[in-house]
């Protein structure tokens, strides 16, 4: 990755008692895609309108090639922001949205007619020129939308859950064209959103979020398959997170068996928290496995099984394409390179068992029993 672009140092928000953003530091390389992916309310969008302008932080420095932004007016910063509610003026047709921007900074009009023509092919709207707003579907205001804000270009593009209000396939869809756009504008993307599959399929960079402090930085693989704590593990995708002891280098016990690994540099018998995939283990004979249980609820989720074991009273998730039904018991068998080490933390306990998955959906179809 190139040079550092922008920065954020030792910046802080509070709305009346909400602490929002807790002193965060990040650097955001040029020509990068960066997701900032967190619960509602873990300070991401308040991230983006910071360095979009719109919010002002209390403590802290928003540097964009080494100079100073906070001085900065939103209007002047050569950063431009796409919302979820895309923002396009109803009374202006596809031409004039995309052609809005390069008119206010009095662009000759040569310029702007190449320019919008350039912009709508890119992102598959030509011939809608003089198409009215309110005749387009959702994606294709999307497209308008991007279009209008690559127009004036940016060196950097906000971009703040924009298809949050598409439909599924669509979503995808916008997905692949969103990253192809942005290599081809080599321009650096800053993204927001909760959705942990777009964070991973789009992005160079993903910047974990949770009550205002950064988790974890890193590439989409290294976010998966080496999360720093209970909550990124938690919180990308599935996982089973236990209690376990690290015994020496490369051998951690958990769930009452030793096992193999591949992590090291821990305190001998230190305390630390285990992660295992449910996509990584093997269903195997009761007597092949290091562990056994006893199977409590299967779902079909059409590439695979979701299965639930329960494994002395610690309820575990496994997918798997070989079907065990409700009652089994099965063995469990865990390669080394599925076992994923990490320190305690103020998250350790609060996540990884699934037995709240399947009282959920007792609860749930008590509740349907009672009401038909």
């Amino acid at each position: 990755m190139s040079n550092v672009l922008l920065q954020l140092k030792n910046v802080s928000v509070r709305f009346d008692d909400d602490q929002i953003l807790k002193s965060i530091n990040l650097d955001i390389c040029d020509k990068e895609f960066v997701t900032l992916l967190g619960p509602s309310g873990c300070g991401k969008t308040t991230t983006l309108r910071i360095i979009g302008g719109f919010v002002e932080p209390d403590s802290g420095e928003v540097l964009f090639d080494g100079k100073n932004l906070l001085d900065v007016p939103s209007h002047k910063r050569a950063v431009n922001t796409i919302f979820q509610k895309y923002a396009l003026f109803p009374h202006l047709n596809v031409y004039e949205n995309v052609a809005f921007g390069l008119r206010v900074k009095k662009t000759p009009e040569d310029v702007v007619k190449k320019t919008v023509k350039e912009m709508l092919s890119m992102v598959n709207l030509k011939g809608f020129e003089r198409r009215n707003i309110s005749t387009l579907s959702g994606g294709q205001q999307q497209r308008v939308a991007i279009a209008r804000a690559l127009a004036v270009n940016p060196r950097v593009l906000l971009l703040d859950e924009p298809l949050g209000a598409l439909d599924l396939k669509l979503r995808k869809d916008m997905q692949v064209e969103l990253k192809n756009i942005q290599k081809r504008m080599g321009i650096t993307f800053i993204y927001v959103t909760h959705d942990q599959e777009e964070a991973l399929s789009m992005s160079d960079t993903v910047v974990v979020m949770n009550q205002g402090v950064i988790q974890q930085v890193g590439s989409p693989e290294d976010i998966y398959n080496e999360p720093v704590n209970a909550f990124v593990a938690d919180f990308i995708g599935e996982s089973n997170i236990l209690d376990g002891v690290m015994l020496e280098d490369y051998k951690a016990s958990f769930s009452g068996h030793v096992f193999d690994c591949l992590d090291k540099g821990f305190d001998k018998n230190e305390a630390v928290d285990i992660v295992v995939r449910p996509e990584d283990v093997d269903v195997v004979e009761p007597e092949k496995g290091m562990l056994c249980g006893t199977v409590s609820s299967v779902t079909f989720k059409g590439v695979h099984f979701e299965i639930i074991v329960d494994i002395n009273g610690f309820k575990w998730m496994i997918q798997t394409t070989d079907y065990s039904p409700v009652g089994a018991n099965i063995g469990l068998y865990i390669e080394p390179d599925a076992i994923h080490v990490m320190k305690k933390s103020e998250y350790s306990g609060a996540y990884g068992d699934y037995s709240s998955f399947s009282d959920e959906i007792d609860k749930l179809s008590e509740l349907n029993d009672g009401e038909s």
